[in-house]
C-alpha cells in the first residue's frame, strides 16, 4: 500500500492527484502507475554512476516509461538513445527525477527542482549518502517499488541568501544544507554582528558562522559541533566556527526567523558566503547578509519503511541494540 506524506503544492498535469495532494484514496481508486515520465541526473566523472544510469535506462524503457536524460549527464552516456533536457526543464516535464550520485549531487538537483516541486529519488553512489538512500545492489527492486506507488514523500526546506552592499543586492544563493560565512583562502578571523528578527544577538570574532537546516545538521554543521536535528523540525541552527570565546555556543531558532549578519567595518579580509559548499558571493566591510527560509520545499522520495534513526546508526557508526 502506498504511503504519502501531506504536502501543499499544485498538482502537475501528469502525476496522479493521490501522489501530489497528499491524500490516499481506496486501493481500487489508486492508479497502478503514479509516474509516467522519469528524469535521470547523474554525477559526472564516475564509472559506477554510469553503470547505474545504464541499468536505470534499461529497466525504465523495458517497462514502457518515458525517460528524459539531463543534458549534462548525457555527455557520459553518448549512446543512451533518450531525449535530453536541461535540469530546469526536467522539473517542468517529469513526474519523478532519479539522481544517481552522492549527497552533493542530490543537493544540486534539489536546488534546481524545488521551484517545480518535482519528486526526487536518490541512488547512492557516493560516500555516506544521508539523502541518497537506495543502494546500487537493490537498484531495480527499490525503484520498481517506488514506481508501483510504494513510497513516502518527505519535505525539506531550503535557505535563501542575499548579500546587500549599501542597500543594493550584490549576490544571492540558496542552500538545502547550509549557508556558511567564512574567510575563504585567508587565515584570518572575521568580525561580525548577528541579528535575529531585528534583535541584536551578539558581536563575534571567529572563523565564521554556519547557518544550517535540519538537512544540513548531519553535514558541515555536525563537524563544527552543531546538534543533529530531525528533518521534520522547522528550525535552523547557527554554529560558530572557532569563536574567540569559550562561551559562544550553537543556537537553534525558528526557521521563519530573519537572520542578518553585519560584516564588521574593521575586517582586513573579504569574507566568502558559500551555499552548500559553493561560493556565491564575497563580502566587503559593512555589507549585510540576510538569510531566510525559502517558500518552496524539496520533495524527497523514500522507499516504504525509511527510518531517520536507522540512517544515523548506519552512517555514523552508532551501536545497535543490546543483544543484536
Amino acid at each position: 500500500m502506498a504511503t504519502y506524506v501531506s504536502e501543499s503544492r499544485p498538482m502537475s498535469n501528469t502525476l496522479s492527484a493521490d501522489a501530489k495532494s497528499g491524500t490516499v484514496s481506496p486501493p481500487s481508486d489508486r492508479p497502478s502507475r503514479p509516474f509516467k515520465t522519469i528524469g535521470l541526473i547523474g554525477r559526472l566523472g564516475s564509472d559506477k554512476v554510469v553503470d547505474s544510469l545504464q541499468r536505470l535506462v534499461t529497466y525504465l524503457t523495458a517497462h514502457d516509461y518515458s525517460v528524459l536524460m539531463e543534458d549534462r549527464t548525457a555527455t557520459v552516456l553518448p549512446h543512451h538513445g533518450q531525449p535530453e533536457a536541461s535540469r530546469r526543464m526536467l522539473g517542468e516535464l517529469c513526474d519523478l527525477v532519479i539522481v544517481v550520485g552522492g549527497d552533493g549531487s542530490l543537493l544540486g538537483a534539489a536546488r534546481a527542482l524545488c521551484r517545480s516541486g518535482t519528486l526526487i529519488l536518490g541512488v547512492n553512489r557516493g560516500r555516506l549518502g544521508f539523502l541518497t538512500d537506495i543502494s546500487p545492489d537493490e537498484l531495480e527492486t527499490r525503484v520498481s517499488e517506488v514506481l508501483a506507488g510504494e513510497f513516502e514523500v518527505e519535505e525539506r526546506f531550503l535557505l535563501d541568501t542575499v548579500l546587500y552592499r549599501n542597500g543594493v543586492a550584490v549576490g544571492n544563493g540558496d542552500a538545502l544544507n547550509e549557508v556558511v560565512l567564512h574567510p575563504g583562502k585567508a587565515v584570518r578571523m572575521i568580525e561580525f554582528e548577528l541579528f535575529i528578527d531585528g534583535q541584536f544577538v551578539y558581536s563575534q570574532r571567529s572563523d565564521g558562522l554556519i547557518v544550517a537546516t535540519p538537512t544540513g545538521s548531519t553535514a558541515y554543521a555536525l563537524s563544527g559541533g552543531g546538534p543533529i536535528m530531525h528533518p521534520k523540525l522547522d528550525v535552523v541552527t547557527l554554529v560558530p566556527m572557532f569563536p574567540h570565546t569559550l562561551s559562544s555556543r550553537p543556537i537553534v531558532i525558528d526557521a521563519a526567523s530573519e537572520i542578518r549578519i553585519h560584516i564588521g567595518e574593521t575586517n582586513q579580509s573579504y569574507p566568502h558566503i558559500s551555499c552548500d559548499g559553493q561560493t556565491r558571493a564575497v563580502a566587503k566591510p559593512n555589507d549585510v547578509l540576510v538569510i531566510t527560509r525559502k517558500p518552496e520545499r524539496v520533495q524527497l522520495v523514500h522507499p516504504i519503511g525509511h527510518n531517520f534513526y536507522e540512517v544515523l546508526r548506519s552512517k555514523l557508526g552508532w551501536s545497535h541494540r543490546l543483544g543484536d
